[in-house]
C-alpha cells in the first residue's frame, strides 16, 4: 500500500475539483485528512476511499462488499434530514478507515420518500441496517403509520 500524501491543492486538480470542494468534504467527514500546520494532507488510500477505487487486498484475500437500497415511503424533510444525519453519523462511526461504508441519501419531496443506498463490508453494513431498523421501529414520528 502507498504511503503517498497529497496536498488539497493536489486532490482538486486530480479530481477535477475547485479547492474549496476539497475542503468542504474534508470538514464534512466525507474525506479524511491529517491537518500538519494550516494545512491538510490526504493519503492515497483515504482519496482512493473517496473514489471509490478497489483498495488492494493483502496476500491475494477476497474482497466481500454489499450494497443495500432502503426505501422509506411517507417521510418528512425535516425527518428525512434527521435520518440522513443519524446514518451518515452511524457510518462515520466504529467501522475500520480502510473499508468505510459509503451512503447516499435522496429524498423526493413529491412522493415524500426517501432513499438510502448503502455500499460497503457486510458486518458493517449489518450493524448500520440495524440501527436504522431500531430508529425506525420505534413510536418516535419519524415515519407516520397507518
Amino acid at each position: 500500500m502507498s504511503n503517498e500524501m497529497y496536498s488539497v491543492e493536489q486532490v482538486a486538480e486530480r479530481l477535477g475539483l475547485h479547492v474549496r470542494t476539497v475542503r468542504g468534504y474534508i470538514r464534512s467527514g466525507r474525506l479524511r485528512a491529517v491537518r500538519i500546520g494550516k494545512q491538510y494532507r490526504i493519503a492515497r488510500a483515504d482519496l482512493d476511499a473517496l473514489t471509490g477505487r478497489p483498495q488492494p487486498t493483502p496476500d491475494g484475500a477476497a474482497s466481500v462488499e454489499v450494497s443495500s437500497v432502503v426505501r422509506i415511503d411517507d417521510v418528512d424533510r425535516a425527518a428525512a434530514d434527521r435520518l440522513g444525519t443519524f446514518v451518515l453519523a452511524g457510518a462515520n462511526t466504529n467501522h475500520d478507515p480502510a473499508d468505510p461504508l459509503r451512503v447516499q441519501t435522496v429524498y423526493d419531496e413529491e412522493r415524500q420518500r426517501m432513499t438510502i443506498m448503502i455500499l460497503g463490508g457486510p458486518a458493517a453494513t449489518a450493524e448500520l441496517l440495524g440501527l436504522l431498523d431500531g430508529v425506525l421501529g420505534g413510536d418516535n414520528g419519524l415515519v407516520r403509520r397507518a
